[in-house]
């Protein structure tokens, strides 16, 4: 799945799932009946070291963990919970029968957010946990916020597809990866044919749409797990297929072209006519040579670009860069 398909609305659950850590088995079926009487899900658990396997297992909301348990306390739990690379935050309520400011203050920085004193009062158990809520609230809202903020720095705004700043982020990683793991790597070099022509008869906004939509069918041409579009510049657009040889990414590069040339596209001014052109770049079937650079592998897809621009347009032409050439490219 790719980057921005990823990302969708983070929203905190209704009744988030506790897990409760409580080693004595009547306090553990108490508190497990009055949370679910009060609208919470609810795990339990005798002990930390069980409640850790949990976490490490499932993403849990919240916590509640008694102090004093066998095999890992709930101040050891607190800790190990927040080293643990987790979905989402963990609120942590402690409750304990120790009430010197010395035990609250090593709870507190244990990790857990908040405590309470022994034998717990049910409707301040209630009162922390919708204050709980409410910190949840607010660390999905700001994951989110910032979820969107970076989809937004590696997108074309027009397009929809990935910007360039992302190409250049990305793009050294996936020829690195096949690299390491000897997997072919292509990038198809894709320009729309006579792209001035539709903003001089039908307008600008009309080439927006055009815009659009080449890369709409474009993105619905590829294999959404893996392969992904960049707006290259203008009317260039880069498609990277990793895992794919160069056989392969002629027969994508065909199939994009005629999926374009099939249909007009449906403009604000019209239906427009287009076609574009390819140009194929692909290393050896098994990886990148070492020498291999990006924009090595850039030029090459530009190269035959400007081939089939040459040789009349709407058309694909390509090369497969084996290792003697990946070096003198590098030279």
């Amino acid at each position: 799945m790719s980057e921005l398909e990823s990302v969708t609305a983070i929203t905190v659950d209704s009744s988030p799932t506790i897990l409760l850590a409580e080693d004595d088995p009547v306090t553990r079926m108490l508190m497990t009946r009055f949370l679910k009487k009060a609208g919470y899900e609810v795990e339990a658990v005798a002990n930390g070291a069980e409640a850790l396997d949990k976490m490490m297992s499932r993403y849990y909301p919240m916590l509640v963990t008694d102090w004093e348990m066998p095999e890992m306390d709930g101040v050891a739990l607190c800790k190990a919970v927040r080293n643990l690379r987790l979905d989402g935050y963990v609120y942590a309520l402690l409750l304990t029968a120790r009430d010197s400011k010395e035990h609250i203050i090593a709870g507190l920085e244990a990790g857990a957010d908040d405590y309470l004193i022994k034998p717990v009062h049910e409707p301040e158990l209630i009162a922390r946990l919708n204050a709980g809520r409410r910190i949840l609230d607010l660390e999905q809202s700001l994951r989110a916020a910032n979820q969107r903020n970076r989809i937004l720095s590696i997108t074309d705004a027009l397009t929809g597809a990935y910007n360039r700043r992302y190409l250049m982020e990305q793009l050294p990683r996936e020829l690195e990866r096949c690299r390491r793991y000897a997997y072919p790597l292509s990038v198809l070099m894709c320009d729309i044919d006579h792209f001035k022509h539709i903003n001089d008869a039908c307008g600008h906004a009309a080439g927006d749409d055009v815009l659009q939509q080449f890369a709409a069918r474009a993105q619905n041409s590829i294999r959404s797990n893996s392969d992904w579009v960049s707006r290259y510049g203008g009317e260039e657009f880069l498609i990277v297929l990793p895992e794919t040889e160069y056989q392969g990414a002629v027969v994508v590069a065909e199939k994009i072209r005629a999926i374009i040339a099939a249909t007009p596209f449906p403009t604000r001014a019209g239906d427009a006519v287009v076609t574009a052109s390819f140009g194929v770049a692909s290393t050896g079937s098994s990886g990148p040579d070492i020498a291999l650079k990006v924009d090595a592998l850039i030029r090459t897809a530009d190269e035959c670009l400007y081939r089939s621009k040459q040789e009349g347009r709407n058309r694909t032409c390509g090369h497969e860069i084996v290792a003697c050439q990946a070096l003198m490219a590098h030279g």
